[in-house]
């Protein structure tokens, strides 16, 4: 394949946005023969957990992480520089401060959250409101059949499909292919388009922050990896609090329920401190500048 390499480099951008999309719509048509033939041969139920996940892991394998590793072979002669995928130059306590600001942050997402589900669309587009709710009620329902695990060797399977998968293939595709030039015009719209496809209306305002925040570790590191590495700690704070709560028999929404309402206090706090520690990473990152 290398002499493949960079030979759309010049094609219009409407010509790799078609590109781009015939890769996920043929990774797919694999991925779903795939699950086919797991199905067919081993008899599973198409409601067993275990099938689930691996319909998780391959749709997001499919749609996310491999489309842009295969595009941007054929439009760059580097591609791993093209996704931006290189070393930093930033400072060490960059890449310890990036995970650390998710921890902080996460009493704050909730409370933004909270907020978020609070709102209420027009009385005339009552049936769409009910139909986001249901979607809702749907993918909390599967996310708690997911995290509902008890072994640590269960607990590493949901870390990798929820958590790692996510981290890698999402950032791939929204901050990698589609925030080409790195502007604070680009870095909002693709948060919204990130918010958006997650099809949660009432997640929509945390998520649109935490992929706008994503955008700016892009440009003050310029490397994939910086938002990669606070995907993945906001995805795997959520998987090992559920875990451990599941499995000691605690309340399994505590993540979810700590910064609002009696522990609203944190929520503000974290607010607050987040914001100071963002200010702090951007300062440091772009310190060489």
């Amino acid at each position: 394949m290398g002499h493949l390499k960079g030979i759309y480099k010049d094609s219009r951008p409407v010509f790799k946005v078609l590109q781009w999309m015939v890769a996920v719509c043929l990774l797919t048509i694999l991925a779903a023969m795939l699950l086919y033939v797991i199905q067919y041969i081993g008899g599973i139920s198409p409601d067993n957990i275990h099938y689930i996940k691996s319909v998780q892991a391959l749709q997001t394998i499919s749609v996310f992480l491999f489309p842009p590793l295969v595009v941007a072979n054929f439009w760059s002669d580097q591609p791993c520089r093209y996704l931006r995928l290189q070393g930093s130059s930033c400072p060490t306590a960059v890449w310890w401060l990036v995970p650390l600001s998710m921890l902080v942050a996460a009493p704050g997402i909730n409370i933004l959250a909270y907020l978020n589900q609070q709102l209420a669309l027009p009385a005339f587009l009552q049936p769409l409101e009910d139909l986001m709710k249901q979607m809702e009620q749907q993918a909390e329902t599967l996310t708690l059949r997911f995290l509902q695990v008890k072994s640590f060797g269960a607990l590493l399977i949901n870390l990798f499909v929820m958590a790692l998968l996510p981290a890698i293939g999402e950032e791939l595709t929204f901050r990698g292919l589609l925030l080409r030039r790195v502007t604070h015009v680009t870095i909002w719209a693709v948060a919204i388009l990130f918010a958006a496809i997650h099809l949660q209306f009432y997640g929509f305002v945390p998520r649109m922050l935490i992929g706008a925040y994503l955008g700016y570790l892009l440009l003050w590191t310029n490397s994939l990896w910086a938002p990669i590495l606070a995907h993945f700690t906001n995805n795997a704070l959520a998987v090992i609090v559920s875990f451990f709560a599941y499995r000691y028999s605690e309340d399994t929404t505590m993540l979810e329920s700590f910064g609002t309402e009696n522990t609203l206090w944190a929520g503000i706090l974290s607010l607050c401190l987040t914001v100071l520690l963002i200010g702090y990473i951007r300062k440091i990152a772009t310190s060489n500048s």
